[in-house]
């Protein structure tokens, strides 16, 4: 016997509403409302930490059509060798709630433990489905991000301002010092392992996998560690949600860095904290880039690459002080998508090297980054 439907709506903070079905839990909820243009990829975006707190529409039409790779019994992630959950940017969703056309509620893959819905449900995030997303994409486009609300019929209603995250990096961040050492380093000497130390600012698993699959020991912070009390070789700033001028602390410790002379790389949040922390400034998007399809050139050679994002906030490159420079725009739009200083020592991009799923043709510039450290550390 199917269970009953329950209608429900998303209303906008400007009085718009869009109405359909209540699926994953039935219960109200608020947040930012943004859209991401992906065709696929709905278990790594509700994962994804950059989007805590956020109401996430996907313009594509269909969501679930492929079921969430969880192992069935236990509908906890696959995690791989280095303990990173393989399907997922995170080990829960990220996400207040979630916005479709269409939800498949029989999803047809071999890696498919679970529906969507089944899966939304069980860790209490609720969803619409039966919405015109196309409409409600033009009017987040036309009027700016907004906050929104969705409303599920007999559930208690909530505020708008009742999902507000006074500083969401502080959720996604892991609370303690982590030391990761990949199986194939152990038995080097540390003196021959490159050290990575990684400010987790809400960082997407790939990253860690990333550098763990380059043979680096890499050392995971909290947002808010006094990077004074660690030796490394390399510095690497995670993505992460929110505004970066929340990020006082995290700022403070990287301009102190900076006097250090080793290598610094920073990836989204990564780019605009580092921007911060050498005099720039930032600004709020009308409704960000979140897509897997982001053309971005390099300024200085004009090579175009096809990118993913997902950022609600932008570098002004006209703040950059004297000894900073734009490394990579956006084509679309003419936005900074990447910074570096002069000297080459540091640098950042708006975009996802690691990106997952999504274009990793950029991949290059995490080994770039090592080089660079590697070079440093033989000084």
């Amino acid at each position: 016997m199917s269970k009953k439907r329950l209608a429900a709506r998303l209303v906008l903070e400007d009085g718009s509403e869009f109405f359909g079905w209540s699926f994953g839990k039935a219960r109200s909820a608020a947040g930012e409302v943004v859209f991401t243009t992906g065709m696929t990829g709905y278990p790594q975006a509700l994962t994804d930490p950059s989007f805590r707190g956020q109401i996430l529409v996907t313009t594509y039409p269909l969501a679930g059509n492929y079921g969430v790779p969880l192992a069935a019994k236990t509908m906890k992630p696959y995690l791989d060798r280095y303990g990173i959950p393989v399907h997922f940017e995170s080990e829960r969703i990220q996400a207040a709630g979630l916005i479709v056309s269409e939800n498949c509620e029989a999803p047809s893959h071999f890696s498919s433990g679970a529906t969507l819905s089944g899966w939304l449900e069980n860790d209490g995030v609720p969803a619409v489905s039966g919405v015109d997303t196309r409409a409600l994409t033009k009017r987040l486009r036309e009027h700016g991000v907004m906050r929104g609300r969705i409303i599920v019929d007999g559930q208690r209603e909530v505020t708008l301002d009742s999902g507000d995250i006074r500083n969401p990096v502080a959720e996604v961040s892991c609370d303690t010092v982590k030391v990761y050492t990949p199986p194939e380093a152990k038995g080097g000497t540390d003196g021959a392992r490159l050290k990575i130390a990684l400010v987790d600012c809400g960082a997407k698993a790939n990253i860690l996998r990333c550098l763990l699959s380059r043979g680096v020991e890499v050392i995971r912070v909290p947002w808010d560690y006094d990077l004074r009390e660690l030796e490394y070789d390399g510095l690497f700033l995670s993505n992460g949600p929110g505004d970066p001028k929340a990020c006082g602390k995290t700022i403070a410790s990287l301009r102190r860095a900076f006097s250090v002379g080793k290598p610094i790389f920073g990836i989204c949040l990564g780019n605009q904290l580092m921007a911060l922390a050498a005099g720039g400034d930032t600004y709020k998007l009308p409704y960000g880039h979140r897509a897997q399809n982001q053309p971005c050139a390099d300024v200085e050679t004009k090579r175009c690459y096809i990118t993913s994002q997902n950022h609600g906030y932008a570098v002004r490159g006209e703040s950059l002080p004297l000894g900073w420079e734009p490394w990579f725009v956006n084509v679309n739009d003419g936005t900074v998508e990447g910074i570096r200083s002069t000297d080459g020592l540091f640098s950042a991009v708006q975009f996802h090297p690691e990106g997952c799923p999504g274009p990793r043709d950029t991949e290059f510039l995490m080994d770039r980054f090592l080089d660079y450290s590697r070079a440093r550390r033989a000084v």
